[in-house]
């Protein structure tokens, strides 16, 4: 059903990169605390204890995210799992998330996406993981997961969460960044980055660090803000200052990239979108759906080129 809804990348004309026009407001930050990472192609605007288990903790990881990213999300960390707190529009927004991941993921590695655990066998790195929402039903949907966040506190939290799960322990929690995990050579089925590319210092460089961790053949997933007209009015003026579904300043609009600018950034690191989608609210419902409108959240399925 998702899949009808998917747009064709073939649709999508990719312009030369242009700068970012001014910001309309300079209020503004990101609703997702999801993560180490950036801003656009052109002009980069600004950004637990161990409990025993296995981790890799670097007490101040090299981050790609910009510092005032890192410290606004800080500031909120302690609300991950709080269903009703901050990052009430991300809880909400994830089982639409998860629909595409499903669809597109067994579609790719032929898996049936019927199955109660369609990514047995899948190496998945999701990459700004917060508090751990994406990567606990990736875990339980079968998935060898390793999750990573250039904030410990982050860190700490989703560990001490995916504990009450005799599941969702098995996820490999690390404090770090697609960068560090570069240079150790680590290496997924499937790399996600869902609402991190925003916060990032390089869109282009960090694409490179998500290309290179996945393996050829596999597959990427991005997800954003598109940098539209409509996406100001809603994502921030409405989400922020009317309807204060998240604290003023979330956004940044001249951070986030129109789905042309992210083609194009993925294409230059050998990463082919082959099928992308937009999320759109229904205010009646109070629920989110996946759509062929880009005009405001979209995300972005490619593969690697082979090797």
């Amino acid at each position: 059903m998702a899949s009808k809804l998917l747009m064709r990348v073939g649709s999508i004309r990719v312009p030369k990169i242009a700068p970012n026009p001014n910001p309309l407001l300079n209020a503004t930050r990101r609703l997702f605390a999801h993560q180490p990472i950036s801003a656009p192609p052109h002009s980069p605007p600004s950004s637990p204890p161990d409990n025993g288990r296995s981790t890799h903790i670097k007490s101040q990881p090299t981050s790609s995210l910009k510092e005032l990213e890192l410290a606004k999300f800080s500031a909120i960390a302690d609300s991950w799992w709080d269903s009703e707190g901050p990052f009430k529009p991300l809880h909400v927004m994830n089982p639409t998330r998860l629909a595409f991941l499903r669809s597109t993921l067994c579609r790719h590695f032929r898996k049936d996406p019927h199955m109660a655990r369609p990514f047995e066998g899948l190496k998945i790195v999701d990459v700004g993981c917060g508090g751990g929402i994406l990567s606990e039903p990736l875990a339980r949907m079968g998935a060898t997961v390793t999750g990573i966040d250039a904030l410990e506190k982050n860190i700490n939290i989703a560990h001490l969460h995916a504990d009450l799960d005799p599941v969702t322990p098995t996820i490999d929690y690390c404090c770090t960044t697609a960068e560090s995990l570069v240079k150790e050579q680590r290496m997924f089925d499937a790399v996600i980055a869902l609402e991190v590319i925003e916060h990032v210092a390089d869109p282009a460089e960090f694409c490179k660090s998500l290309s290179a961790l996945t393996h050829p053949g596999g597959a990427t997933v991005v997800s954003t803000i598109n940098r539209s007209m409509r996406s100001y009015a809603t994502a921030i003026v409405a989400a922020e200052y009317l309807l204060h579904w998240l604290p003023k300043g979330t956004h940044q609009w001249s951070s986030f990239l129109t789905p042309e600018e992210l083609v194009l950034i993925l294409q230059r690191a050998s990463i082919n979108v082959k099928e992308m989608a937009g999320f759109v609210y229904n205010p009646l419902t109070g629920r989110w759906s996946l759509s062929d409108d880009i005009s405001v959240n979209f995300i972005a399925f490619g593969t690697k080129s082979g090797e």
